[in-house]
């Protein structure tokens, strides 16, 4: 029966033919990630079957949590890394400050294991960092990942470390929590990125505003971009109306694309379609406030409710004689009641004219402007033959219905 398969601790006097097991196991190198069985739990280490050849070595404090209480139990898997091979295969999940020895912190070393240490005080250049009964320096680049940090903001915490020198014995050693969190991030980016697929549902927070949207940290550094022309149904002029700096999200992802990265975010997605109960209260003949929010050359721009936008082509404002001179007669912002004369569900399109005073409601909008007859007419002409039909002048006073002076 395999030390595996018999699931119970062994005697004391086991011990000694274990460890003669593990100093067998030379296949693995300093720094190796392995997984393995815990096969045999002893006074001071623990003893991890690796596989077909051999055992190797953990010490208990490595198992224990703050309270000292012993987390795993023979038959478990662990992960850890091979701290060194020498005399042995000995592991180690984590180095704490309270158990580290000096041997350790340079297996760690070689073995880009992680450290805790506590940040002591701000030196000139960086911060002094105590791991167990060593001291460490750690460069101010490399306390964090995040810029601009103050020293108050560091000073007497606990943090994680990769020792990146170790010279001289041990009396000089540099250490870099920098690098940790590089490697966390970098981690928990791919695992967003898995996420992150059009049509899920995410929350970041809000990075930056700018004229056109805002860009929206999902976490580990990615970004996506909220349009504001995906910010709400109704028209946003600039995104500081929606959101600001700081502010947490629930967006919709729209599109992601891979060359080069960028991922389209929706708000307004996530929020009930206006237009979706339209065809249930709009008819033609009503009318509606609205708002003129915006002037084209071909008409006026009309909200009439937060995300319904109708349009009053130029022709039905009253004629003014000057080309283009319906413009003169409304402003944006300006406010009144609108006909609804015709409607487009599929299109979601709204044909309105400004109710004017004098005017009752069904009379329809004024007469076309003469402009609009030339262009009429030239639709209905512009299959014909140009020859045997008179002069365009000839074409254009037929059109406009006008005796020739």
């Amino acid at each position: 029966m395999t030390h595996e398969d018999s699931g119970v601790t062994r005697p004391e006097d086991d011990f000694a033919a274990l460890f003669e097991a593990s100093i067998k196991a030379k296949r693995f190198e300093r720094g190796d990630t392995i997984e393995g069985t815990i096969v045999a739990i002893g006074p001071d280490a623990a003893f991890v079957n690796v596989g077909g050849k051999g055992e190797a070595v953990i010490e208990l404090d490595e198992l224990k949590n703050e309270d000292g209480v012993l987390e795993v139990a023979v038959g478990e898997r662990i992960h850890a890394v091979v701290v060194s091979t020498d005399g042995g295969l000995r592991l180690s999940r984590k180095l704490a400050r309270s158990a580290a020895t000096a041997r350790q912190l340079e297996d760690a070393y070689h073995a880009r294991l992680p450290v805790e240490g506590r940040v002591e005080r701000a030196v000139k250049g960086g911060y002094e960092v105590r791991i167990a009964r060593q001291r460490a320096f750690c460069p101010a680049s490399q306390i964090d990942i995040a810029r601009n940090t103050m020293p108050a903001d560091h000073e007497g915490k606990v943090y994680t470390f990769r020792i990146i020198e170790h010279k001289e014995g041990g009396r000089n050693i540099v250490v870099s929590r920098r690098a940790l969190q590089e490697e966390e991030q970098q981690v928990r980016a791919a695992e967003i990125r898995q996420a992150i697929v059009p049509g899920a549902v995410v929350t970041g927070r809000v990075a930056s505003v700018v004229d056109f949207g805002a860009f929206v940290d999902l976490g580990a550094g990615i970004q996506g971009l909220l349009h504001v022309s995906e910010m709400g149904w109704s028209r946003v002029a600039h995104a500081s109306e929606v959101v600001t700096p700081g502010q947490e999200i629930t967006v919709k992802v729209l599109r992601v694309e891979d060359q080069p990265q960028r991922i389209a975010l929706g708000l307004k997605q996530l929020l009930a379609d206006p237009w979706s109960t339209v065809p249930a209260r709009y008819e033609v003949g009503q009318v509606r406030p609205g708002r003129i929010t915006r002037l084209a050359e071909f008409g006026a721009f009309v909200e009439l409710e937060p995300g319904v936008e109708g349009l009053a082509h130029a022709s039905t404002f009253a004629p003014t004689g000057q080309p283009g001179g319906w413009k003169r007669t409304v402003s944006v912002g300006m406010t009144g009641g609108f006909e609804i004369l015709s409607l487009d569900f599929e299109k979601k399109r709204i044909g309105v004219a400004l109710v004017l005073e004098g005017r009752a409601p069904g009379d329809g909008p004024p007469e076309p402007s003469p402009a609009d007859d030339v262009r009429d007419y030239q639709a209905r002409t512009e299959a014909e033959s140009s020859s045997g039909f008179g002069s365009l002048a000839d074409k254009l006073r037929g059109a406009l219905g006008r005796p020739e002076k």
